[in-house]
Parts: structure tokens; C-alpha cells; sequence
């Protein structure tokens, strides 16, 4: 089973949708005791990262997700859920996230283009448990923020918007999309069924 993790600001019910449409069961929970028992575990997000990862750590959601990371299954970042996994944000402020990745969510930098970045967009993919590497595919974003530092150890996707950003992380069982797989076609419906095959 697979835990969507509701902490108040998720997409959670299209996430759980890609999922049953794929035919693997997905539950949207608020218990961290449900993340524990899960085999996989997705941390979707809208909004603001101040105000997420606030009610991520008082739901306890986020202790729960640390032990699944630390325990080796499959967790998987969305959007939001993604920079909350970094060290740190700078979204209207400075505040600490989860730590599974290094480095400090900044605010996207493209001038004379529009944001938040929203809409479709061309990623170049790493070799990775979501991708085969090497190829260029075009998926939905929507965000103002981003992980511009594009490190060769952790990146598993760049997309360019007025900057190169990481598009999609991973470090070993954990990884996450800045993008939409939910919303972005075959090919996020093909990325979420590797997840979800993942032991």
C-alpha cells in the first residue's frame, strides 16, 4: 500500500487518482501510523513552505516520513513536497526542511518570463529508479521556487526556465519532482508505476 501523506496542503486526491488508474492501491492518511505500515510513501504539496512545514511537523507526518526514508522504502516528493525535503527554504524567510537533500530552495530566477513557472516544460533526464537517463520529456510545472544548484550527485532531471534547475532528485529510496507527475500525461503515469514497482 501506498501512504499519500495529508498534511493539509496537497493535491492528494489526483495523486491518489494517477495511482488507482495505474491499479495500485494508494491511501490518503493523516496517521503516521499508516505511513509506517505503508510499503511506499508520497509527500505531495501546494503553497507556501513556511506555513507546510509547520503543519507537516505538528501533524508528526514528518518523523514518519524520516523513518521510512531511514527505513529504505520508496518515498517520493511532489512539487511542494520536494522542497520540503531539502535543507532549507527561502521562501519568504529562512526555514529548515526534512535534510534529505542538501542545499537551500531559492526564489526561480527568469527575467522577463512569467511567474510562477506553470505550464509544460522539457526536461533532460538522469539515469535513475523514475528514469532510463538520456531522454528529453515534457512535463506540467507549477512553482515560484526552486533547487537551482543542479548537482551532478543527486539531480535526476534539469529543466531550464530563465535558469537550470533540478527538475527531479534522487538519492538512493528517496527521490521527488519538482513537476507534476499526477498532471503530466504518459509520462508521469510512467514514472509513478516505476515508483510504485520499486521493492
Amino acid at each position: 500500500m501506498i501512504a499519500i501523506l495529508d498534511y493539509g496542503m496537497g493535491n492528494l486526491r489526483s495523486v491518489q487518482k494517477a495511482f488507482e488508474y495505474l491499479g495500485v492501491p494508494a491511501q490518503i492518511t493523516d496517521r503516521p501510523a499508516d505511513a509506517a505500515a505503508a510499503s511506499h510513501v508520497v509527500l505531495p504539496g501546494v503553497g507556501a513552505f513556511a506555513d507546510a512545514e509547520k503543519k507537516l511537523r505538528e501533524s508528526g507526518l514528518d518523523e514518519a516520513l524520516l523513518r521510512a526514508a531511514e527505513a529504505g522504502k520508496p518515498v517520493l516528493g511532489i512539487c511542494l513536497g520536494m522542497q520540503l525535503m531539502f535543507a532549507a527554504s527561502e521562501e519568504n524567510g529562512h526555514y529548515e526542511g526534512l535534510g534529505l537533500f542538501p542545499g537551500t530552495i531559492t526564489r526561480l530566477e527568469a527575467p522577463g518570463l512569467k511567474i510562477p513557472h506553470m505550464g509544460w516544460n522539457t526536461i533532460e533526464t538522469r539515469a535513475c529508479p523514475l528514469f532510463d537517463g538520456g531522454e528529453e520529456q515534457c512535463v506540467y510545472f507549477v512553482h515560484s521556487y526552486c533547487a537551482g544548484e543542479v548537482s551532478d550527485e543527486w539531480t535526476a532531471a534539469v529543466c531550464t526556465y530563465g535558469q537550470p534547475f533540478s527538475a527531479a532528485v534522487c538519492r538512493g529510496n528517496v527521490m521527488a519532482t519538482q513537476f507534476h507527475p499526477e498532471k503530466s500525461g504518459d509520462v508521469g503515469l510512467r514514472m509513478l508505476r516505476r515508483f510504485a514497482a520499486l521493492q
